[in-house]
């Protein structure tokens, strides 16, 4: 890394050059990177959004296959984490399989990584315009175009960037407690209520986990836990980061595979296993809103609405900021312009790669507008597939990558953290990748055609990072010797 790291008493004056500047230390705890992870995976939108298809296609089992999903990952999670204690890069996932398959693979994963991390908030950006129009249809009988809303949500994140991670954190600490309240208060009202037809368990029955949905219900599952894995990032604002982020890494899997698999137990629990299926199949949008209208009132779903277009702002500010870290470590590294390692002298943030990527996010948006493309099916599912991809993928790669490298250097950690767990993990997630591939029009509802090309794009973005990697080796020695070195 080329950026000298201030000490945490010592802030320096806006006169000094801007290379004395550095992330602010020792500002985020395990809580604060935590709300960062479990933002970007969007609970409310995910629940209200998604779940409702789960239902209707892995019927009354639903519950268990995101239960099953945070199980995999929190087995990936073993591996990861301790992995972390020893490479203390920025870089996280390209920096650990650097280590583990080499400088050329890590390049890969770099500029996967940044394309997975792009693509996933990007695409939802029209996601933003259609939850605020639907919630201003809903609330006030309004119509309202999607793209100033996109274009102004775009300004208010990369404000947010630019702000110190210390306010980010705290917005989105409110919001996440705010979209995860109105789910609580949900759940609640139908367990106090006792349900349609009284409380079952029946969702947990092998026979109703065992059906053909549930393989879809899987990769619907895998797909909400998307950016977990970025606590790494975080490693240098962290206090104690040995310990912060590893602890945050495992709050963030347990915590969102529990919540999931409660939520939507108890909304098959609102109406019922025999009529949940049936009802999720006439709306499958309405699903939540009509629970919660029944349990707790109208007040609620109004409320819910609201939530719902804060939860996405909430997942674009932490996606935004895992992004802008991301920009920062690479152009540190040498491999994009040396412009995106300045960090603001007050905020402490990457501001010059925040800007960055508002302009990059702002453009595709605009593209996708100007082709009169569905802001909901083109621009997010469009954007947002080959970005859940990617990151599955460098999971993929992270883990196989865990057993490589500790068989290369000294350590004392234990078989079980770093053989068998990542391996485990390897293959369960090889699996997941597999079950998201084949039932790729289920997320996109688009043709074989684009669902193919969509699919292309992970391994043709993986090879042009090798071909990088060749590149900067032949012609850049130094910045290829020094990648993803110790800071």
């Amino acid at each position: 890394m080329t950026v000298t790291p201030s000490a945490p008493s010592a802030e320096p004056t806006e006169t000094e050059p801007p290379a004395t500047y550095s992330l602010r230390r020792g500002s985020l705890g395990t809580t604060d990177i935590a709300f960062f992870v479990v933002s970007a995976a969007a609970p409310l939108t995910v629940m209200a959004g998604v779940a409702p298809l789960a239902i209707l296609m892995g019927g009354i089992g639903a519950p268990v296959g995101y239960l099953l999903a945070g199980l995999t990952l929190a087995v990936f999670a073993i591996g990861f984490t301790t992995m972390s204690r020893h490479v203390r890069s920025a870089g996280a996932f390209y920096a650990f399989i650097t280590r583990g398959l080499g400088r050329r693979a890590g390049i890969g994963a770099a500029l996967l990584a940044l394309i997975g991390y792009n693509g996933m908030e990007i695409g939802v950006y029209g996601l933003l315009g259609t939850a605020t129009r639907d919630t201003a249809r809903s609330l006030f009988g309004a119509d309202i175009p999607w793209l100033p809303v996109s274009l102004l949500g775009l300004l208010l994140i990369g404000y947010g960037g630019y702000r110190s991670i210390d306010f980010g954190a705290k917005v989105l600490g409110v919001l996440l407690v705010a979209e995860t309240g109105i789910l609580v208060l949900l759940a609640g009202a139908v367990l106090v209520d006792g349900g349609a037809d009284g409380l079952s368990v029946a969702s947990f029955a092998p026979g109703n986990v065992m059906v053909p949905g549930m393989i879809a219900v899987l990769a619907f599952a895998f797909a909400a836990f998307t950016g977990f894995e970025s606590t790494v990032i975080y490693r240098r604002e962290a206090r104690d980061p040995a310990r912060t982020v590893p602890r945050a890494t495992y709050l963030a899997v347990a915590f969102l595979g529990l919540f999931y698999a409660f939520i939507v137990w108890t909304v098959i629990q609102a109406f019922g296993d025999a009529k949940v299926i049936a009802t999720a199949g006439s709306n499958p949008a309405d699903l939540f809103f009509s629970a919660i209208t029944v349990y707790v009132g109208s007040w609620a779903a109004d409320l819910m609405h609201i939530l719902i277009v804060t939860s996405v702002l909430a997942s674009l500010l932490a996606f935004h900021n895992a992004i802008n870290r991301y920009g920062l470590a690479l152009a540190e590294e040498g491999i994009l312009p040396k412009a995106l390692t300045r960090v603001h002298p007050r905020h402490r943030s990457p501001y010059v790669a925040g800007i960055a990527q508002t302009v990059l996010g702002a453009a595709v948006v605009l593209a996708f507008a100007a082709a009169g493309a569905d802001p909901y099916t083109q621009l997010l599912l469009w954007v947002n597939t080959p970005g859940m991809l990617a990151l599955m993928v460098l999971q993929l790669l992270a883990a196989i990558a865990v057993p490589l490298y500790f068989r290369r250097v000294a350590h004392g950690e234990g078989a079980l953290r770093t053989v068998v767990a990542p391996v485990a993990a390897a293959v369960l997630l090889t699996g997941a990748i597999a079950l998201v591939v084949t039932h790729l029009d289920q997320f996109t509802g688009a043709s074989t055609t684009v669902n193919t090309v969509l699919a292309a794009i992970v391994p043709a973005v993986l090879v042009i990072g090798l071909a990088l990697g060749w590149w900067l080796r032949r012609s850049r020695p130094e910045v290829y010797a020094g990648f993803a070195a110790e800071p």
